[in-house]
């Protein structure tokens, strides 16, 4: 997979480390001549430039990348880089960093961007998911089908335990994605069962979180 990260800064370079490690192919393009340093991120392909501007997009070719990651510390800078990865050279998938949380509403498709993260939002969460049981954290955006990744953990006593997912009534679109138990990643089977204390990972779109929860959480009494 080809990727193009714009921003080589600390977290772009963290982030380019990562993709070669997995035998991506990897661009780093920098504005910043400072931030240039080759041998910070050993592999990665460095290109000097504004990724704001659309003709150092041109002669990168960046209609020919699987995935473009708008990582810079700007938000401005990371929206246009979004919309001109999405519209003009039809980029696959777009992921953008938001800096500023109260920034969050602009991350959307409107401008191009199909997975914001929000590293504030993300330890805020990392946060509620240590201190929270049976509530639902929502972990990260997914824009363009408006759907998120959300956390939820069983208490001990659920009713669920014992369980098999494949008699869990959850919302329409939502799917159960893995399961943290211990020190374990469960990827979940039909006929595998829940357990009190299990996490819960779910894709679910916005609208059905409150009835998800209560699905998890509060489910229905069988009937008599």
């Amino acid at each position: 997979m080809k990727v193009a990260i714009a921003g080589a800064g600390a977290v772009g370079r963290s982030i380019a480390r990562e993709l070669l490690a997995s035998s991506h192919e990897v661009m780093l393009l920098e504005r910043n001549p400072d931030h240039i340093d080759e041998e910070a991120v050993v592999g990665a392909r460095w290109v000097g430039g504004d990724a704001c501007e659309l003709d150092n997009l041109e002669k990168v070719e960046l209609h020919k990348f699987d995935v473009v990651i708008a990582a810079t510390g700007d938000d401005k800078a990371n929206l246009v880089v979004s919309l001109l990865a999405k519209t003009e050279f039809a980029v696959q998938r777009v992921v953008a960093r938001v800096n500023d949380p109260r920034n969050e509403w602009l991350f959307d498709e409107d401008w191009g961007v199909d997975v914001a993260v929000s590293t504030p939002r993300m330890l805020a969460s990392l946060v509620e998911e240590a201190v929270s049981v049976g509530d639902l954290v929502r972990l990260m955006t997914f824009r363009r089908g408006q759907a998120n990744l959300v956390e939820m953990t069983l208490p001990d006593n659920t009713p669920l335990a014992g369980k098999p997912i494949r008699k869990l009534k959850l919302p329409r679109d939502a799917a159960l994605v893995t399961i943290l138990r211990g020190g374990r990643v469960i990827v979940p089977q039909p006929d595998d069962t829940v357990e009190g204390g299990d996490e819960l990972v779910f894709i679910v779109p916005a609208e059905a979180e409150a009835e998800l929860q209560a699905a998890i959480i509060e489910p229905a009494a069988p009937a008599l």
